[in-house]
């Protein structure tokens, strides 16, 4: 129990601190003992007794005869140092394999940490391999531990988001985004994509015109001619012949931007009995998985890149890498794995 003429109440699981030991010392000079030091303190006798252990050092007099004496800077710095050891233990060595695992996979296949560290833990070789977490993998990242930098990392640093704007919509294509049911909102239903253009150095070279599936992500990347409805007509078309009567089933609806691309897509969606909608101006976060995936393939043709010269196999290539990307949002499967997934059971209904 405390002093009664110590205001100090007792406390516990608090290490002691530099001005503790300087009163340590002042009151083991005094000739205190350990249990007089302890009340004053709030601390507990065995606290005080091994402080002074560890802080005490053996002195030499002037006449050679050596004598051992408490020194609070000495019970400090070995504090200090005993702390060092605390802690949890980097799991750098143990995760060895890992760690090339996901050197190669963020640096060759383009893949995030946290994609990364998802699939492993999904994937059945790695039971029983020591892995680190997402945090923990940024961590080495930031400390130099891996030869990965943050410079190599694709979303590691962001621009400063622009305000939005407000402004009157000028043209009216279809239906509003607001008369999309709710379910479609929510990502509840298979079938419903958004669709945009990714133009490159100049707006009368060829475009890629992206339509990604907001449940699954399943992405589907064409090389159009021109930024123009004929275009986009034609690339409907196109999957109309694919799919034949399975159109209106996989494509329920697209929800586009207020492009002039777009203006003949309700007519052309209404005659295979599909339904289009158009998002508010200037209110790109309403299609926020087309936005980001179009960031996604700018890692691939960065903005003002000419796309004269763009193969169809380079396209072909960005969009196979997108859709057997493992993503966390989708529990670490691949886009192409749920897109099938939904497709089988279209089947079977």
């Amino acid at each position: 129990m405390a002093n009664s003429n110590c205001n100090t109440g007792t406390r516990k699981f608090e290490h002691l601190n530099s001005y503790e030991r300087g009163i340590i010392c002042a009151l083991l000079n005094e000739g205190k003992s350990i249990r007089y030091i302890a009340r004053q303190l709030g601390r507990e006798p065995s606290t005080i007794s091994r402080e002074i252990k560890r802080g005490t050092a053996l002195q030499l007099k002037s006449n050679l005869e050596t004598y051992e004496a408490y020194f609070p800077e000495t019970g400090q710095a070995v504090y200090q140092k005993n702390r060092q050891n605390c802690g949890r233990k980097c799991k750098l060595i143990q995760a060895e394999a890992f760690i090339n695992f996901a050197e190669e996979k963020i640096l060759k296949d383009k893949w995030s940490p946290d994609t990364v560290v998802g699939s492993c833990k999904n994937d059945p070789k790695w039971d029983g391999k020591t892995i680190v977490c997402t945090k923990t993998l940024y961590n080495y990242i930031d400390k130099g531990l891996l030869g990965v930098k943050n410079i190599d990392l694709q979303l590691k640093t962001r621009l400063k988001s622009r305000k939005s704007r407000k402004k009157k919509n000028k043209r009216i294509l279809g239906e509003s985004i607001d008369q999309r049911p709710e379910d479609v909102q929510r990502r509840e239903t298979f079938g419903n994509w958004e669709i945009d253009t990714v133009v490159g150095k100049r707006t009368s070279e060829p475009v890629i015109m992206t339509l990604i599936e907001r449940k699954t992500r399943m992405e589907l990347i064409f090389l159009l001619d021109g930024k123009n409805s004929e275009a986009v007509n034609s690339c409907i078309e196109s999957l109309k012949k694919q799919y034949g009567d399975w159109f209106s089933k996989i494509f329920c609806s697209i929800t586009a931007d207020n492009g002039s691309e777009f203006s003949e897509l309700s007519n052309i969606l209404n005659k295979y009995g599909s339904q289009a909608y158009f998002a508010h101006p200037y209110s790109s976060w309403e299609r926020g998985t087309n936005e980001r995936h179009n960031g996604i393939i700018r890692r691939f043709i960065p903005k003002g890149k000419s796309l004269k010269d763009i193969h169809l196999s380079v396209i072909k290539r960005i969009q196979d890498w997108m859709n057997t990307l493992p993503r966390r949002i989708l529990d670490y499967m691949t886009p192409e794995a749920c897109f099938n997934s939904e497709l089988s059971t279209l089947s079977v209904m």
